[in-house]
């Protein structure tokens, strides 16, 4: 498990009212299945989870709980970026941490789709 970062929870609560915690992990099993099933993600757009997770350019609502998409346009690789964030309310386990489901490279086709599909939850100014 690894420590990502520390959420801004007022941001968040646009998902979730009632969230337990602001640290957000990853885990080992998250790690080998993004490695596995998105090849070369992980190496190349880690290092961007914790700016996509505290200025995310769009929160949008996901069919499961208490769980986000975030996408986030990283200028410096010219990508668009989404990612699925769970998050730990006061139902789930005292021990769970908010944590990444997972993330990926999507084109720019996808993340127009998913912005006029989705219920927007939260858009960047």
């Amino acid at each position: 498990m690894r420590k990502i970062c520390d959420l801004d929870m007022e941001l968040y609560r646009c998902v979730s009212p009632d969230i337990r915690t602001g640290e957000v992990i990853i885990t080992e099993e998250r790690i080998e299945h993004i490695v596995r099933h998105h090849p070369g993600d992980y190496e190349r757009f880690f290092a961007y989870i914790p700016e996509a997770l505290l200025r995310p350019d769009f929160i949008l609502e996901d069919t499961r709980p208490d769980t986000a998409i975030v996408l986030k346009r990283i200028k410096e690789e010219g990508e668009y970026f989404r990612l699925a964030l769970r998050l730990v309310t006061p139902t789930d386990n005292p021990a769970y941490k908010n944590s990444v489901i997972t993330f990926l490279k999507i084109r720019e086709k996808e993340w127009k789709r998913l912005v006029r599909n989705k219920t927007v939850l939260y858009k960047r100014g």
